[in-house]
């Protein structure tokens, strides 16, 4: 590798990890800058590698789903952030979800371990401009320094929508004469019962809706005219939708019985673990905006948190992200500037699996870039080249970041479509094979097998 560059890696969340480990498995030197803890950031609590603030679910592992298929294309190619996830997954039904620290730890290890990778903890000011390549994954609380260089390099103006954290709560402050456990449908991977679950009798929602509707939020410069991603949005801005929003969204009491009672609730709200202990719980879906005493009050109205002690409340924050579609290509790179690769939420996409996905499709492109072969587009059919797909080729005029979904996917052919019409989750499973049948053509073409995690 005598005279091959060092590859610059911006960013040490869940994309700039991954891509950095992806150049260093295809034998190449990195430096892997995170300005953490040096400067923080109004979300973030540690300096931690891949630490994941809004949430510590990884979404669905139930075979077929979009995110199921995305994350078989992730394990395939050897990432590092999904194996790290594997190793420390905590019970949560159909979902990954992980401990949020030892997911940290894991991620942290292995590339302290790796002699190609040299970490850097310094804040990134401006990108470099030496022509190397650089993998620009600094996330969606990009620094204003390096956000003002990068409008600089790009000639656009920052876009930004609103995104939210749920609140945290101590295991032993639940009331569990009143909350039960149980998985939707009794759906859990080893059959147990992951979520703890508070059941709302109608007055108690109806008493719950109101308080919601009254309280008192946080104020932010950008507040009157807010922007909010609609898959993460706040209760309080569901519930401001209608009265049986919250019902049919965070709180859906369906496929769920009390086995005290033998019945249903009229809503619920669920619990999921948040760590390998088991000592604390996030409310799924409850990211908000309220004042940390309105948020106390609230949610201690949730039937079993009457005495619940939280460990951290709910949030929002601002998300910085490129207009994709009007700047990169479909190998992640800027058109103006092909040496330089985005990935993660800047990059345009939302969530962690596809922060992960897109660190790893420009830490690859990167590396073949640096070693002078031809950068890859992977197969529009896969669900990693449905995503960046999106990415590069969604509407400039009205973008916003997506999570993988089987709309991204290519449509069947017509006569599949007319023979399926009537069984969804028939046309989602050939949907899901004729993507893993893409896939496998091209990871037997491209992708030489290396060493495990």
């Amino acid at each position: 590798m005598t005279g091959t560059p060092t590859i610059d890696v911006i960013g040490g969340g869940l994309a700039g990890p991954e891509a950095a480990w992806q150049i260093a498995r295809r034998g190449l030197r990195v430096r892997l800058f995170e300005m953490r803890p040096d400067r923080s950031t109004p979300a973030h609590q540690t300096a931690n590698f891949g630490e994941l603030v809004c949430s510590n679910s990884l979404k669905s592992e139930k075979e077929n789903s979009a995110p199921w298929l995305l994350k078989r294309e992730l394990r395939r190619l050897g990432s590092l952030c999904l194996a790290a996830a594997d190793q420390t997954r905590v019970p949560a039904g159909h979902a990954l979800s992980v401990d949020r620290e030892a997911f940290s730890a894991r991620i942290a290890e292995a590339l302290e371990a790796e002699p190609l990778i040299e970490i850097v903890r310094e804040e990134v000011r401006e990108i470099p401009r030496d022509g190397r390549p650089v993998v620009l994954a600094s996330g969606p609380l990009t620094s204003d320094a390096l956000a003002e260089d990068i409008e600089r390099l790009t000639g656009a103006g920052r876009l930004f929508f609103f995104d939210a954290i749920s609140p945290i709560v101590d295991a032993d402050t639940i009331n569990m004469e009143v909350a039960f456990r149980a998985s939707r449908w009794g759906a859990s991977i080893d059959g147990g019962d992951d979520y703890i679950n508070c059941p709302f009798e109608r007055d108690e929602y109806e008493a719950f809706y109101n308080a919601l509707l009254e309280a008192r939020q946080h104020r932010t410069n950008d507040w009157d005219n807010p922007n909010y991603f609609e898959g993460c949005l706040p209760i309080e801005e569901i519930a401001r939708r209608g009265p049986d929003t919250l019902r049919f969204g965070p709180m859906k009491p369906v496929g769920l019985t009390d086995p005290r009672t033998g019945r249903g609730a009229y809503a619920i709200v669920q619990l999921r673990q948040e760590d390998l202990r088991a000592d604390s719980y996030n409310l799924v879906g409850f990211q908000n905006h309220l004042k940390y005493p309105e948020q106390r009050r609230i949610l201690r109205m949730i039937p079993g948190l009457e005495s619940a002690e939280f460990l951290r409340y709910g949030q929002i924050h601002r998300n910085t992200y490129v207009n994709a579609p009007a700047l990169l290509t479909s190998t992640l790179q800027l058109r103006d500037c092909p040496n330089l690769f985005f990935a993660g939420q800047l990059s345009g996409v939302e969530g962690y699996v596809e922060s992960m996905a897109t660190g790893l499709v420009a830490g690859w492109n990167a590396a073949r870039l640096a070693s002078g072969d031809r950068v890859v587009e992977f197969p529009r059919g896969t669900a990693l080249g449905s995503l960046t797909n999106y990415v590069s080729g969604a509407d400039p005029g009205n973008y916003q970041p997506a999570n993988i979904t089987f709309d991204l996917l290519p449509r069947l052919p017509q006569e599949e479509r007319r023979r399926l019409k009537r069984d969804r989750r028939a046309r989602r499973a050939r949907q899901c094979e004729r993507a893993i049948e893409d896939f496998e053509r091209f990871h037997e073409n491209h992708v030489v097998e290396r060493a495990a995690v």
